[in-house]
């Protein structure tokens, strides 16, 4: 059976900056292994929701619940990718920072988190799925707001 994981890709839009440079993209770097720039994720717990996985890792690992973010609709990027000769199924949906100011509480998963407007974000993430994630949120969001 393959690994599932579930999080959200997470932005902030800045009032300071005219779109598209106003969205920042939240990544977490991981304190074990190659130290990875990933969005929250997280396993599913046996019995659990895809979603509901998303929304509990977002709240372990960057300290933001429901009542954070507002979620976007119409946007699911999955991820399919083998960890260590496993296949890993990763599902990302996109939410929005309600407060840009909110603070970010760190698990003892990650050691560092950054936002990041879309090219660094790619450069940080360095796995091309990922990147491709986050431009397709990043275009997402830019033709959604001209709708």
């Amino acid at each position: 059976m393959a690994l599932r994981a579930c999080g959200f890709v997470i932005f902030r839009r800045l009032a300071q900056q005219p779109p598209p440079d106003n969205i920042e993209f939240l990544l977490l770097q991981t304190s074990d292994g190659e130290h990875d720039w990933t969005p929250p994720k997280g396993h599913v717990d046996p019995g659990e929701d895809d979603f509901t996985t998303a929304l509990r890792e977002t709240q372990e690992e960057a300290g933001l619940g429901k009542d954070h973010l507002c979620m976007v609709d119409g946007f699911l990027q999955r991820l399919h990718y083998q960890v260590r000769g496993k296949d890993k199924e990763v599902l990302y949906w996109l939410a929005e920072l309600r407060d840009p100011n909110t603070q970010v509480v760190l698990s003892d998963e990650h050691q560092d988190y950054r936002w990041a407007r879309l090219e660094e974000a790619c450069k940080l993430a360095k796995k091309q799925d990922l990147q491709d994630t986050l431009t397709a949120a990043q275009q997402y969001l830019e033709t959604q707001g001209k709708q």
